[in-house]
């Protein structure tokens, strides 16, 4: 399969934004304005499936037809992608509890994946101050909203951290004791701790500087991958949790400004 260069991937790259900014509008047209009355998970889901069902698919059609010959990886809850090819990884709506709720903390994303790292991540928030929308491609850089952007030095007492949990992390018992314990640790050590909702978007953020930190624990790929490229390209650290390079498998993840990430895997190295 013929590679792309950054500035044919950046082409690509505006092409796929307009194709996700789309797929925002019609969300937040079809979303009621209260908050879903969905009493159990079952009730909350099936509302959810009405309106991401459609959205879902057109996302698929527009995004796929700008790199056909890239397979489509389901929108499934395990987080995993293949390890080999070139894939679509895309989320019509990452962070459906907040979109539910009638909160702005969702997104749009499409990933463009190629044996198992992100080439090309977009990350669009329709209703985040006016709409907020984050590119990256691999070697090329990061944008926010059509300029460059850079983390934020800060000391870890002065930093706003963010964490979240893989969507089946209750599963896994060994990353639900992580969570616990990495967030006594950092609630001991920064200024606040906050899960403002979608993955991409808040390790997007770190790229941005509107975040000190993100960090998770658990296999989460799917998630991961968009926001991890933007964060990377932005000149942020990302690791897993004990500063080992990142992989799509590892059960780990880390993010933070250069002169912040050490100070962030001390912290967490009290983890077991």
């Amino acid at each position: 399969m013929e590679l792309l260069e950054p500035s044919e991937l950046w082409t690509l790259a505006e092409a796929v934004e307009a194709a996700v900014r789309e797929v925002g509008a019609e969300l937040v047209a079809r979303r009621p304005v209260e908050p879903t009355p969905g009493r159990t998970v079952e009730e909350a889901m099936a509302r959810f499936a009405e309106l991401d069902g459609p959205a879902a698919a057109d996302l698929r059609e527009r995004v796929g037809a700008l790199r056909p010959q890239a397979g489509w990886v389901p929108e499934e809850l395990d987080g995993s992608v293949p390890a080999e090819g070139e894939w679509w990884v895309c989320d019509a709506t990452d962070g459906a509890v907040q979109y539910l709720l009638g909160q702005p903390h969702w997104a749009v994303t499409a990933t463009l994946v190629r044996d198992g790292a992100a080439v090309l991540a977009v990350v669009h928030a329709p209703e985040l101050d006016g709409g907020r929308t984050y590119l990256a491609v691999r070697g090329g850089g990061a944008r926010l909203d059509g300029r460059p952007i850079a983390p934020l030095e800060r000391e870890l007492a002065a930093t706003v951290a963010a964490t979240s949990q893989p969507p089946r992390v209750a599963a896994d018992p060994v990353a639900l004791r992580r969570a616990g314990e990495s967030l006594s640790a950092m609630v001991g050590s920064v200024l606040a701790v906050r899960n403002l909702g979608p993955t991409a978007l808040q390790v997007a953020q770190v790229g941005s500087g509107h975040l000190a930190l993100f960090w998770e624990y658990g296999e989460d790929a799917g998630n991961l991958l968009p926001g991890a490229l933007i964060a990377s390209e932005a000149g942020a650290t990302v690791t897993d949790a004990a500063g080992a390079a990142w992989t799509a498998g590892s059960d780990s993840f880390l993010t933070a400004a250069p002169g912040l990430h050490a100070d962030a895997v001390g912290v967490l190295r009290v983890v077991g």
